[in-house]
């Protein structure tokens, strides 16, 4: 999976990508305007657990691609210009985390002058339904033409579902927060349109802010929250300093701060409730592993995400919760005895924290 992020110019997006990817990037590279990537562990107290239980060869975490999405530019008059590298970098990534400023520091002003998160939210907003629209009304314009001349059976398809779009966008509404069928949602995905993207909100607090964060989280939320659009707010500042130090010294500056947990456990757990995302661990002496699925993946299908040939050779699938796993001693045998063991089919629904083995022809 990847995540981009994106934000205006001086809102803390390359701070944010370096502080939750433990990466520094060299100022002249800001400057170019390089695009970075960084792969990062997902946090999981389960794995960790498995480990220390198994002492394996290897320990596997699942893990996300974030992307400092470049390509915004200050135009003549101050504002920002959304270029076409910009939306094409954007294009590229399964959700974004859009990086809003809320703190105020002088020295380095906003480019729109003042302080105004609904504003920044709102700028972004238009510019992905103005680039959809453009892209709708293309496509539109073409597949008349081709209904018209040959009568394209997939033309027809599509046609009524670009124009659906197109009313909702003319009304400003962004994408994501509609409830596609699955017909539909196959035909919108080979557009890559941006306002379709599931989007994290995140708000960028200063140390003066760390009581009023979850008060301004509701604020934006209230305006904000949709079927794929969720608001969290991060420290850049802080979360900068943090990824610096040692865990133990990372752990008492949170401490001091009153901050309960770093942006990139935040933005990870954020994100995965975002995209309706789960783990399921496999677990022995030579790997204990995280493994990312959809929440309501059947036994077979995750099997597939182990191999593929694990799909179409499945036969069962043997089973326990880490919680009953834990409850019984961190042991198959007690936990069978106990009756919390037990033997799944294909069509059995995966859940968060299974532990599971699977058989195979």
């Amino acid at each position: 999976m990847q995540i981009g992020i994106v934000g205006l110019p001086f809102s803390g997006k390359s701070t944010l990508f370096q502080a939750i990817t433990g990466t520094h990037i060299d100022p002249q590279a800001l400057a170019r305007g390089d695009v970075h990537h960084g792969v990062v562990k997902v946090p999981d107290a389960r794995l960790e657990r498995l480990a220390e239980t198994y002492a394996p060869k290897k320990t596997t975490h699942a893990t996300i691609e974030f992307v400092d999405v470049v390509g915004l530019k200050k135009g003549e008059s101050g504002s920002t210009q959304f270029t076409t590298n910009f939306f094409n970098n954007v294009k590229n990534n399964d959700a974004l985390v859009q990086v809003v400023r809320a703190f105020v520091n002088d020295v380095v002003p906003h480019p729109d002058g003042t302080i105004d998160v609904m504003r920044d939210v709102v700028t972004f907003e238009t510019e992905f339904i103005l680039a959809d629209l453009a892209i709708l009304e293309t496509r539109i314009d073409r597949i008349k033409k081709q209904v018209g001349k040959a009568g394209d059976a997939q033309a027809k398809l599509e046609l009524p579902v670009l124009e659906k779009c197109h009313r909702l966008l003319e009304q400003e509404k962004p994408l994501r927060d509609v409830e596609f069928s699955k017909e539909e949602t196959t035909i919108l995905k080979t557009y890559q349109l941006l306002s379709l993207k599931p989007m994290l909100i995140a708000l960028n607090c200063d140390e003066s802010q760390v009581k009023d964060a979850s008060r301004l989280v509701e604020q934006v939320a209230a305006r904000k929250n949709g079927l794929w659009t969720r608001v969290v707010a991060f420290f850049g500042k802080i979360d900068m300093e943090m990824s610096e130090l040692p865990a133990d010294e990372a752990r008492a500056f949170m401490s001091e701060y009153g901050i309960t947990e770093p942006a990139v456990n935040t933005l990870i757990r954020e994100a995965y409730a975002l995209l309706g995302l789960q783990s399921f661990l496999t677990a022995g002496a030579d790997e204990c592993r995280a493994w990312t699925i959809r929440k309501g993946m059947t036994a077979q299908e995750s099997a597939g995400v182990i191999h593929s040939d694990f799909f179409g050779k499945f036969i069962r699938a043997e089973v326990v919760h880490f919680n009953d796993f834990i409850a019984h001693g961190t042991s198959f045998a007690r936990a069978k005895e106990a009756g919390c063991w037990r033997l799944e089919g294909k069509e059995y629904i995966v859940e968060d924290g299974d532990i599971m083995e699977i058989r195979h022809s």
